[in-house]
């Protein structure tokens, strides 16, 4: 898992072949005038989904993690707050959904992120993560990257 700034992002690009293409396109986008919704970058290779709405707070925010994808999760407006825990300390998943590419698990987050606007923090397929946590309302953009 990294959290940065977007003006730092950059300092990642050498970490996938497409992250210099996904944090360029996020740069262009910012702050986040997209409608909600599915936004093509290229194909399944990359792409984004922009969401439009308020947090869903802890209690509800689920642990999950991608197999295919890298997250690159980005605030546009408002802000968020994001669970973390590392997948190798044996959580109990509820099963792996492969049209979905998500897998959500039964434990609790090791530890809760505050993101603010301006922020990204990539979830790489190691990082089970719970993401809308906050209860503001929030512009946020996720990149998905395949793996």
């Amino acid at each position: 898992m990294i959290l940065d700034k977007l003006e730092n992002a950059d300092r990642y690009v050498s970490l996938h072949p497409a992250f210099a293409a996904a944090f360029q396109w996020l740069r262009e986008q910012a702050p986040g005038g997209l409608p909600a919704g599915r936004a093509e970058i290229s194909g399944d290779r990359l792409y984004a989904s922009v969401m439009r709405e308020g947090g869903r707070g802890q209690s509800a925010a689920k642990l999950e993690t991608h197999r295919r994808y890298i997250d690159i999760q980005y605030l546009a407006a408002g802000s968020d707050l994001m669970g973390w825990a590392p997948t190798g300390q044996g959580l109990k998943s509820l099963g792996y959904d492969s049209a979905k590419d998500l897998e959500f698990y039964t434990d609790e987050p090791e530890i809760w992120i505050p993101v603010p606007v301006g922020h990204f923090v990539i979830f790489f397929p190691e990082d089970a993560h719970a993401p809308m946590a906050g209860t503001e309302a929030m512009v946020k953009i996720v990149v998905k990257v395949a793996v």
